[in-house]
C-alpha cells in the first residue's frame, strides 16, 4: 500500500507540471522557470528532504526534463531538406531520448527502492541440503583452494553441506585434445584439483565435452547431485561463514522463490579504481548496483540472478530444464525465465562474499563485453518487454537491465557531435546561446541533481560518465558485432588473480591517445571561430564547451589506460586478531594486522627482533572463527620493520596442506562484517559541487600522468628505431 501510494505521489506531481511543459513562453520566463526548480531541489537535498519530499523534488526535476524534450522535439531538429544536417542531427537527437529513456527507467525503479533487509541468520528452523558449486574452467589450486576451503567452512549443519567442484578445465575433451600440451595441462589439472578436493573433502566432478559453457556445467551439476537447494559461487567468490544462514531460511517463507541474490564484493580494485587510486576512498562501480538498483529491483520482484554469490532453489531450476544457455550471460537469462513462470526473487543487501575484479584494463574490457553482448542477446531472443507471465513492473525492471548496454551508442554520438560543428561548420543543433542556457544546460544541471538524489553515496558525480566512455570505445565494435549475427559470441573466463609487474600502457590503449589529440585540436579550432567569426560567438562558445567537457573525460581516461605497478592483486584488509608467532624455535606474542590472499602484516611486541629472521620459515598459532582449538598456519617472514616498541612483520603463506588453506579462509573471508564496514567507509556524497570540483582536479592529473606514460612508451619504439638505422647503415 505504501509502495502504491509512493509511485501516485510521484505521477500526481508530474501529471500536474506537465501542463505547463507544453506553455509557450519566452526565453527570459523559461530561464526563470528553471532556476526557481534548481533552487527548490538544492533546498529539499541540503535540508536532506526524504520520503515524500524526495518524491517531490524528483517530480520538479521531471518536469524540467520533459520540458527541454518537449522544446528539443519541437524546436531545435535541422530541416529535412538538409539532410548534412538532418541526419547527424536526428542521431544527436535519438541518442538523447534514450538518455531520457533510461532515466524515466531509473526513476520507475529506485525512486523508493527497498531498505535493506534486517539480518535473519538466528531466525533458521529448517535446514534443508545444499548443493555448493564452485564452476572453474583455469583458475589455479591455490585460488581454488581459497574458495573451496572457504565454502567448506561456512557455519551449516555439516551433513547437508555438499561442496562441489565443477571442473570444466580437465574435461575427458580437454585431456583428449589433439595439441598435446593442451592435452598434458588439462590431465594434469584434472589430477591435482583431484587431490585437493579429497584432501578438502569436497566433491570434484568434470564432464565429457565443454558444452553450453558456464550454464552447462552448471547442470552437469544438478544431473549428479539432490540437494533441495543450490548455491553458486564463482572460483574466486570466496563465502563467509555465515552466508546459508542469512539465506537460505527465506526459502522456507515462500515456497515459490527461486533466488536469494547477494552483493558481489572485491577485495581488489578493479583498473580504474587502482590507476586513479580511488578505491579506498570512493565507492566501487558495481556498488551503484548492489547497493541502490537491485534493491529497487527487489521491490518489484524482479532481482536477477548475477551468476554467483547466490542461492536458488532445484525445483525452481527443473521446471526451466536447468540454467539456460541461449545468452553468455547465462545468469540473466535463467531469471528471466523463472520470473516469466511466476517464480520470486528475494536480494538481500549485504556483502556475504569476496571476489577478484579483473585487474588489467584489457582483462576489464574483454569481462563487460560478455556482459554486454550477453544482455543484447537476451534482448534479441528474450525480449523482456513481449515476454509472457512477466508483471509490467518486470518487463521495465528487464528492460532497463538490457537497454542500459546500449550506452555505446549515444556515448559516441554526445563524443563526436561538437566535432560536426567544429570541423565542418554543420548545424545539428538548432538553438542558440541563450536557448542552450535555458533549456539545455538546465536540463543537464537537472539530471545531475536527479542522479545525484537517487544514488548520492553510491555514485559520485561524473563518474558513470568515465566508466562509460571509458567503455564505449572498445564496446561499442562488440555490440555492433553481437547484432550482427546474435549466435556469434561464445563464453569466455575473466582472468582473475593479476599483477601488474611494471607500470605501462594498455595494450588497448592507442584510441584514447587518438581521440585526446583528436580534442585538443577542436579546442585550437574553438578559439579560432570565437575570434575569426564573432558573429556566431555564442554558439561557438556552447559547443566548444560541450567539446571542452569531453575533453576532460578524455584526458581522465589517459590516466586509466595508464597501468600502475603493483606486486600484489588483492588489498590488504584490516582484522586485527590475536595470535602467536614462531620461528627459529622462539615464540612471540603477536597480533595479526591485516591479511590478504597471499601473506599477513603481524604487530609482534619485541622491538629488538633479529633481521635474520628475513627469509626464514615460520609460523602464527591462532584460533579459527570454526573452532576452540589453536590452529597453526606456516609461512615465511618477507620483512621485518621496527616501530617503537613492537616490530612490523610481513610474511606470506606457505600452505601445505587442506588445513592450511581452510586457515587462510578463516583469515580473509570467514567474517562479513568487515566487508559491511569496509563500504560504510567509502560511501558518502560529496555533493554536486565538491564532486565536480574533485573530478576536475583528478582530471587534470591524470591527464598529465596518462601523457609522461605516453612519451615514456616512445622511447623504445625511437631506440629499436635508431638501432635498426645503425644496423642498415653498417
Amino acid at each position: 500500500m505504501r509502495k502504491a501510494r509512493s509511485v501516485i505521489i510521484w505521477a500526481v506531481v508530474s501529471l500536474c507540471m506537465i501542463v505547463l511543459i507544453t506553455l509557450p513562453v519566452n526565453l527570459q520566463t523559461q530561464l526563470i522557470t528553471s532556476i526557481t526548480v534548481v533552487t527548490v531541489m538544492a533546498l529539499i537535498k541540503v535540508l536532506k528532504g526524504e520520503g515524500t519530499w524526495r518524491l517531490v523534488a524528483l517530480a520538479f526535476g521531471t518536469s524540467i526534463v520533459l520540458r527541454y524534450v518537449y522544446w528539443r522535439t519541437t524546436n531545435t531538429l535541422p530541416p529535412l531538406n538538409q539532410p548534412e544536417n538532418f541526419i547527424p542531427g536526428l542521431l544527436l537527437y535519438l541518442a538523447e531520448m534514450y538518455s531520457v529513456a533510461m532515466l524515466a527507467l531509473s526513476l520507475f525503479i529506485v525512486a523508493t527502492p527497498l531498505p535493506s533487509r534486517p539480518s535473519r541468520a538466528a531466525k533458521n528452523e529448517r535446514f534443508p541440503h545444499v548443493d555448493v558449486f564452485v564452476p572453474s574452467y583455469n583458475e589455479d589450486a591455490g585460488l581454488l583452494g581459497n574458495t573451496l576451503a572457504a565454502a567448506k567452512a561456512m557455519d551449516y549443519p555439516a551433513d547437508k553441506l555438499h561442496v562441489w567442484l565443477l571442473d570444466d578445465g580437465g574435461t575427458l575433451q580437454k585431456r583428449n585434445s589433439g595439441k598435446l600440451l593442451e592435452a598434458q595441462a588439462a590431465a594434469a589439472r584434472h589430477i591435482e584439483l583431484k587431490q585437493l578436493c579429497d584432501d578438502l573433502d569436497v566433491k570434484y566432478l568434470t564432464r565429457d565435452r565443454n558444452e553450453h559453457a558456464k550454464a552447462g556445467n552448471l547442470n552437469n551439476g544438478m544431473k549428479h547431485s539432490t540437494g533441495e537447494l543450490i548455491a553458486v559461487f564463482d572460483a574466486d567468490h570466496a563465502p563467509a561463514r555465515d552466508f546459508l544462514l542469512e539465506t537460505v531460511g527465506y526459502f522456507e517463507d515462500d515456497p515459490k522463490l527461486f533466488l536469494v541474490q547477494t552483493p558481489h564484493f572485491f577485495i581488489n580494485p578493479d583498473p580504474l579504481e587502482r590507476n586513479l587510486r580511488t578505491f579506498d576512498k570512493m565507492p566501487s562501480e558495481n556498488e551503484m548496483f548492489y547497493g541502490i538498483i537491485q534493491r529497487g529491483l527487489d521491490k518489484w520482484n524482479a532481482a536477477f540472478f548475477c551468476g554467483s554469490a547466490a542461492v536458488l532453489s532445484r525445483k525452481a531450476l527443473e521446471s526451466q530444464n536447468g540454467f539456460s544457455g541461449i545468452s553468455i550471460t547465462e545468469d540473466c537469462e535463467t531469471a528471466l525465465a523463472l520470473h516469466g513462470s511466476g517464480w520470486n526473487s528475494i536480494y538481500v543487501d549485504k556483502p556475504l562474499i569476496a571476489g577478484l575484479q579483473p585487474a588489467t584494463f584489457a582483462s576489464f574490457i574483454g569481462q563487460r563485453s560478455r556482459w554486454a553482448q550477453g544482455m543484447m542477446q537476451i534482448l534479441r531472443f528474450r525480449f523482456p518487454l513481449l515476454k509472457r507471465g512477466l508483471t509490467i513492473p518486470q518487463r521495465f525492471c528487464y528492460m532497463s537491465s538490457t537497454l542500459f548496454w546500449l550506452f555505446p551508442f549515444p556515448r559516441t554520438i554526445f563524443l563526436f557531435a561538437p566535432l560536426f560543428y567544429l570541423f565542418f561548420d554543420l548545424e545539428i543543433f538548432t538553438a542558440s546561446g541563450g536557448e542552450f542556457l535555458a533549456y539545455t544546460l538546465a536540463y543537464m544541471l537537472v539530471n545531475l541533481m536527479m542522479q545525484n538524489y537517487l544514488y548520492g553515496s553510491f555514485r559520485w558525480p561524473w563518474i558513470s560518465e568515465l566508466y562509460e566512455y571509458v567503455q564505449t570505445v572498445h564496446l561499442l565494435p562488440a555490440v555492433v558485432s553481437v547484432m550482427l549475427n546474435p549466435r556469434k559470441p561464445t563464453f569466455k573466463v575473466t582472468a582473475k588473480d593479476e599483477s601488474i609487474a611494471v607500470s605501462r600502457l594498455s595494450e588497448i590503449s592507442r584510441p584514447f591517445f587518438v581521440i585526446f589529440a583528436v580534442q585538443i585540436v577542436a579546442l585550437v579550432i574553438t578559439i579560432y571561430k570565437i575570434y575569426a567569426e564573432p558573429y556566431k560567438a555564442d554558439v561557438t562558445l556552447v559547443v566548444g564547451g560541450w567539446n571542452v567537457i569531453n575533453l576532460i573525460m578524455a584526458g581522465c581516461a589517459l590516466g586509466v589506460v595508464s597501468e600502475r605497478g603493483e606486486r600484489a592483486s588483492s588489498r590488504r584488509v584490516r582484522v586485527n586478531r590475536r595470535c602467536e608467532f614462531g620461528a627459529n624455535g622462539k615464540w612471540y606474542t603477536a597480533s595479526i594486522e591485516d591479511v590478504s590472499v597471499h601473506g599477513a602484516r603481524l604487530h609482534i611486541f619485541n622491538k629488538h627482533l633479529d633481521e635474520m629472521l628475513v627469509g626464514a620459515v615460520g609460523e602464527i598459532r591462532f584460533q579459527p572463527y570454526s573452532g576452540a582449538d589453536l590452529e597453526t598456519l606456516p609461512l615465511i617472514v618477507r620483512n621485518i620493520e621496527p616501530s617503537g616498541d613492537i616490530s612490523n612483520v610481513g610474511c606470506q603463506y606457505v600452505p601445505k596442506s587442506a588445513l592450511d588453506h581452510r586457515l587462510i579462509a578463516d583469515l580473509m573471508f570467514a567474517n562479513s562484517d568487515q566487508w559491511t564496514q569496509f563500504q560504510a567507509s567509502r560511501r558518502h556524497n560529496p555533493g554536486l559541487i565538491r564532486g565536480t570540483i574533485w573530478f576536475l582536479g583528478m582530471s587534470f592529473y591524470q591527464t598529465s600522468r596518462g601523457l609522461v606514460y605516453f612519451f615514456r612508451s616512445m622511447r623504445p619504439e625511437r631506440e629499436a628505431q635508431q638501432q635498426a638505422a645503425k644496423v642498415n647503415a653498417g
